[in-house]
């Protein structure tokens, strides 16, 4: 998931389907780049479980996956308070040594 996440396109588009569903044709829109070199993004995203996407008739939409996204923002939150423990325990270790001058 978070190879899908680190081009800065893919987030663009999470950033729009936030908003709400959108085409394919819509999103490429957005994006200066060739509809299959866009769709190569689509289908990343969508391999990761981040989007899911639904044919009616010739319109491919896009449907953002909030639950997907929700996992990774969990692990984010434990992994950021696992280092802010951290450091709140290195800044006490440095302002009790600098307290101590032995």
């Amino acid at each position: 998931m978070f190879d899908a996440l680190a081009d800065s396109t893919r987030r663009g588009v999470i950033r729009r389907l936030g908003r709400g569903p959108a085409s394919v044709g819509d999103l490429a829109g957005e994006f200066p780049m060739t509809l299959p070199s866009f769709l190569k993004h689509v289908r990343a995203l969508e391999s990761a479980g981040i989007i899911r996407t639904s044919k009616t008739g010739r319109v491919r939409t896009c449907v953002l996956n909030r639950e997907r996204l929700a996992l990774a923002e969990d692990w984010l939150a434990e992994q950021r308070r696992i280092w802010e423990e951290r450091t709140d325990r290195l800044e006490q270790f440095v302002a009790g040594t600098e307290e101590d001058p032995s």
